[in-house]
């Protein structure tokens, strides 16, 4: 993992000294809110789970209408489902919750459109911090430590973000995991996100 995260933070560099000498990085904070699940043959619809997502980001000047825009956020992630429990183990409860918590690391290719609006695309690379299946999750009842999902994703993200003149900002995006959150399931991250921010 460490030598992932230096990769990253390299191929930040190379692409930030891209950039023009007479423009300027422009740095800022996020959060907002994810609606996470996941997707496969196996599952049948398990329901999203609505976590939150929130860190820092700078945006990289290449030209007048292209940016590159790295991030880094605390994103959790996951899904509620209903189980079948013949043994009694959640207590009857359908209210089953899995969660499961990455630091992603999105680095975005900024094109805009209009003035102060945005496409953006590229990739997301996620590191797993915490993974727990939460029977109760509403009242914090119990937890039960898992080690299922991968300890690595990759995903693809698209997406819109529009910018005031103050800072202010508001984006909605999509994620989808490129690599199957564990090995062999057939099951990949599905992330729809909205958020707001400020750049200083």
């Amino acid at each position: 993992m460490k030598k992932s995260v230096l990769l990253i933070a390299i191929a930040i560099l190379g692409l930030g000294s891209s950039a023009s000498a007479q423009e300027y990085w422009n740095f800022g904070i996020k959060g907002g809110l994810n609606f996470s699940t996941i997707t496969g043959d196996y599952f049948e619809s398990p329901k999203t789970r609505t976590g939150l997502n929130f860190g820092v980001l700078a945006e990289i000047p290449v030209s007048d209408k292209f940016s590159i825009q790295p991030e880094v956020l605390y994103s959790a992630q996951g899904y509620d489902f209903a189980s079948i429990d013949e043994d009694n183990i959640f207590d009857n409860d359908d209210n089953i919750e899995y969660q499961v918590d990455y630091i992603s690391v999105p680095v975005l290719a900024e094109f805009y459109v209009l003035d102060g609006l945005s496409i953006q695309a590229g990739p997301s690379f996620n590191f797993k911090v915490n993974e727990e299946l939460d029977y109760q999750p509403r009242n914090d009842a119990g937890d039960i430590d898992k080690d299922r999902f991968d300890s690595f994703g990759l995903n693809g993200v698209v997406g819109l973000e529009y910018k005031l003149n103050s800072g202010l900002f508001f984006d909605g995006r999509y994620n989808y995991g490129f690599t199957e959150v564990y090995e062999n399931s057939g099951a990949h991250n599905s992330i729809f996100q909205v958020g707001l921010g400020f750049m200083f």
